[in-house]
């Protein structure tokens, strides 16, 4: 019973100390709530050094499960607000803690337990955020305590399988610490010269020391938690710099070793397999630990030596690549490759670009062990390397895709252009540039098209295609998922490609070649009875490639070049891929998301010229195949909670952002639809509702995708076409008006603020409608239609906007409100149409108060609306 009170009484107090005073946190349970906003009234009782004692006392006299909790109040009395004391006070209460801390590491029998070493590891560090470097070493015990400290983080590294959650405080702790190194003003030695050094050493022997553990007791790895470990190398990059030299010294000489030890491994008569992985896998740990130290210049200011150093450890690990390399094809490590990748991304961000010396010490090194002399080298070693991973580890999707995303980086070129100038002048670029897909292109179009040259034309395409980049082809030992890395390696090729393209036509249809060849083969496939299989997998490749070939075409001119390309020979080819296969995601996700990218008029590039009709015929073929999508789909009927996101909703969302982009791209004259009697701007509007009314309102909000799709979608009709919203049939009109109701409570800031604007733009129409039907002018005018309509529906169902002014106001009132702004838009138009209701809404509201609150909130009020005119002009707004 006893212990059942203390259980209590100390959660109570982890309660009160973990109270969000101030209301600055929207989750009081997060660690992030580093400061306790302690109330004045309660600082008696923090200065009283009886306070701090008795749950250090607790801490050691309670069992594990009472004695983690006295330790969690610690935690928080750590965090106390540095303003409730003043400095000679606050010294006093700091000396307090360092004492219980030393006194725990001195007997650290409890922290045996789990419970109490992870929340010991939190305590040091909050000891760090809320007290400067400078104060902590002015404290009697520190010398000691810092001492305790690191062998305590040394202890815990060395036992890496253990608590790697509670590893992140300790290197939190001496990250903070070495970074306030250049501030500290004191005289008094703060030691970290001393022991910084010993804990990135204890770090990295153990992760070399938990490789062969790993590998032989089958446990899993840490490298496998990659952002676990990048959060701790990031840690670690700041603590490594304090005295540099040691470190640069220990990883030499942990790499030669490890790296002798594994080209003898490789040289043996007798090569054992698992001696072989274990050395990979502590080669492994090296490179990221290289990558790590030569990133970490970045966020230090570093010195000639610590560049020189810096280029004896990049020399080791581009001496690494080409002995990796020169095993291919035989063997290859992913673990390795992906290492090898982070260094080089790491080498780019820190060594390539103009702002840099060529004059580096880090060039100086390499120049001489490599004969690299500038970035321009290292740019070729970056592609050649590239390029060797396309071809001969295409069937490893994790060392694809991170060897992709490096070279989109690299293709991006921002903010150092001259790298595009450069990287287009090397071999290995110019290579990837001509044979992206296939070779023996001529040989291909000069087959004649019989049955049976089709067939060999489809399959030579394939062979050819996977010749040079594997990870192109199209077998069947692929799944249809691993294609979706072409988007990425084409987006890159593509802004390679523009650096000297301008308005070479000829040059542009010479890269697009391949495509052309691929697209030609399904034609011919279509016509005759062909494989279903085979010519899906070429249609989602296409798909996807063109999808990273569009979104890298940023300027008019070069996307004029690809609507030329495709319209309208191979455009008929997807509409007719969304017909049969409509029920398989796999491949009309591919050709909905380049339909999708197609209507983005990023950076204008959809501003044809006036006479140039291509904004329309563009609007008719994505109408044509949302349209063809949206009827298929609905003929599915009812799908299972499982199926329903893959199979539909994820297809809807798709074809609703390809419309938001068409409707706002501001490309397209849709009067001119009506005026000539075209249809394909009511279909997809049609289309767009039939869609809607298939998904429940429930389902709008639980899919992200698809709210953050239809909301904007809304948006965009309510602000340019409500002359469409309001021929809607009445149980469409409620359906809608319901979304709106509903996402204007949304989490997400871009569904509520969609919402908002979306019930602006109504709300303004009704006004303006009431407005002119009430005023007497010389010129008779016709009441609108479309507005009479409107109007008639809201005075049939006034509960709706009533309730929607409801929803603001509580969430103006009583809620933590992010978009603020947007929430005010509708808010005086719903007051102007429903008076009556607001007076009631407002009465409800100040009633609800607590006594002494009615008056304040009655005052908000007559602030809110004084002054207001009967208007919604922008000054009325924002009155």
């Amino acid at each position: 019973q006893q212990q059942s009170l203390a259980m209590q009484l100390l959660k109570l107090v982890l309660n009160c100390l973990s109270f969000d005073f101030i209301g600055n946190s929207a989750d009081e349970s997060a660690d992030d709530l580093c400061t306790v906003q302690i109330p004045t009234n309660w600082r008696t009782i923090f200065l009283e050094p009886e306070t701090l004692d008795l749950f250090f006392d607790l801490y050691h006299s309670l069992p594990p499960v009472l004695s983690q909790l006295a330790l969690s109040c610690l935690v928080q009395f750590a965090s106390t607000r540095r303003s409730l004391f003043s400095n000679p006070e606050r010294a006093k209460y700091l000396g307090n803690l360092i004492k219980g801390v030393k006194q725990i590491l001195e007997n650290p029998q409890g922290l045996s337990d789990p419970g109490n070493y992870h929340e010991l590891c939190r305590f040091l560090a909050r000891l760090k955020t809320n007290y400067q470097l400078g104060e902590l070493v002015m404290v009697k015990d520190y010398p000691e305590v810092i001492q305790l400290i690191a062998n305590f983080t040394i202890t815990s590294l060395q036992h890496w399988e253990f608590s790697p959650n509670s590893v992140h405080y300790l290197l939190t702790l001496w990250q903070r610490m070495v970074a306030s190194v250049p501030f500290v003003k004191t005289a008094e030695p703060h030691l970290l010269d001393t022991y910084a050094p010993e804990i990135t050493k204890a770090y990295i022997t153990s992760r070399l020391e938990c490789v062969p553990v790993v590998i032989r007791d089958g446990l899993e790895d840490p490298l496998d938690d990659t952002a676990t470990v990048f959060q701790q190398l990031e840690q670690l990059c700041t603590v490594s710099r304090c005295e540099y030299e040691k470190t640069c010294t220990l990883l030499v000489q942990l790499f030669d070793q490890n790296a002798q030890n594994y080209q003898k491994l490789l040289h043996s008569s007798s090569r054992n397999p698992l001696e072989i992985t274990v050395q990979e896998g502590r080669l492994a740990w090296l490179v990221y630990f290289v990558g790590t130290f030569v990133g970490g210049r970045l966020t230090y200011t570093s010195t000639d030596e610590h560049d020189a150093m810096d280029g004896e450890l990049s020399c080791r690990v581009f001496q690494l690549i080409s002995l990796m390399d020169a095993q291919l094809p035989q063997s290859s490590n992913e673990k390795v490759e992906l290492a090898i990748l982070w260094f080089l991304d790491q080498f780019r961000k820190t060594h390539v670009g103009d702002q840099l010396q060529h004059t580096s010490k880090v060039y100086a090194r390499m120049s001489e062990v490599l004969g690299i002399t500038d970035d321009n080298h290292v740019l070729e070693t970056f592609m050649t390397k590239i390029v060797t991973n396309l071809k001969y580890r295409g069937r490893c999707e994790p060392v694809i895709s991170r060897t992709l995303q490096f070279l989109n980086d690299l293709s991006v070129g921002y903010p150092f252009y001259c790298i595009w100038h450069n990287l287009v002048k090397i071999e290995a670029v110019r290579f990837m540039l001509q044979n992206h897909t296939v070779s023996f292109l001529t040989m291909l179009k000069n087959i004649v098209c019989s049955k049976f040259c089709r067939t060999l034309n489809f399959h030579m395409l394939m062979f050819q295609q996977s010749k040079h980049f594997p990870f192109l082809g199209i077998s069947d030992n692929n799944s249809l998922s691993d294609l979706r890395c072409r988007t990425v390696f084409y987006t890159a090729l593509t802004r390679l490609l523009m650096v000297d393209l301008g308005e070479d036509e000829d040059e542009f249809e010479n890269f697009m070649l391949p495509l052309t060849v691929s697209f030609e083969s399904v034609t011919q496939i279509f016509k005759s009875s062909f494989e279903q299989e085979e010519a899906k997998r070429m249609l989602i490749g296409l798909a996807r490639d063109l999808r990273g070939i569009a979104f890298a075409l940023n300027t008019k001119t070069s996307y004029t070049m690809l609507f030329d390309w495709i319209y309208p020979a191979y455009i008929s080819v997807l509409q007719r891929a969304i017909e049969l296969w409509y029920r398989e995601p796999a491949c009309t996700t591919p050709i909905l998301k380049l339909m999708a990218e197609f209507m983005q008029n990023r950076s204008q590039r959809l501003n044809f010229d006036v006479s140039s009709p291509n904004g329309i015929l563009l609007f008719r073929e994505a109408s044509k195949m949302i349209c063809t999508y949206g009827n298929q789909i609905l003929s599915l009927g009812t799908l299972s909670k499982d199926q329903v996101y893959p199979l539909k909703l994820k297809g809807i969302s798709i074809c609703y952002s390809a419309l938001k982009s068409a409707l706002c791209g501001n490309y397209v004259s849709f009067g001119v639809f009506k005026l000539y009697g075209d249809n394909h701007f009511d279909n997809v509007l049609q289309a767009f509702v039939k869609m809607l009314l298939s998904v429940s309102h429930s389902d709008l909000l639980q899919y992200r995708k698809l709210s953050q799709s239809y909301y904007p979608l809304l948006e965009c009709l309510t602000q340019d076409h409500m002359s469409f919203i309001t021929s809607l049939e009445p149980h469409v009109l409620i359906y809608i008006l319901t979304s709106i109701s509903e996402g204007l409570t949304a989490v997400d800031t871009i569904v509520s603020s969609s919402c908002c604007a979306s019930l602006d733009y109504i709300v303004t129409y009704l006004f303006k409608h009431l407005a002119k039907e009430g005023k007497k002018t010389l010129r008779c005018r016709e009441i609108s239609q479309d507005g009479q309509r409107l109007l008639h529906f809201m005075q049939q169902n006034p509960e709706i906007l009533q309730q929607m002014m409801s929803i603001l106001m509580n969430t103006i009132i009583f809620e933590d409100c992010r978009n603020q702004w947007s929430v005010s838009r509708p808010l005086l138009g719903l007051i102007l149409l429903n008076e009556k209701y607001f007076s009631e809404l407002r009465a409800t509201l100040i009633t609800s108060q607590p006594d002494n609150k009615r008056e304040v909130l009655d005052q908000c009020f007559r602030n809110l609306m004084e002054g207001v005119e009967q208007n919604l002009l922008v000054k009325n707004r924002d009155r």
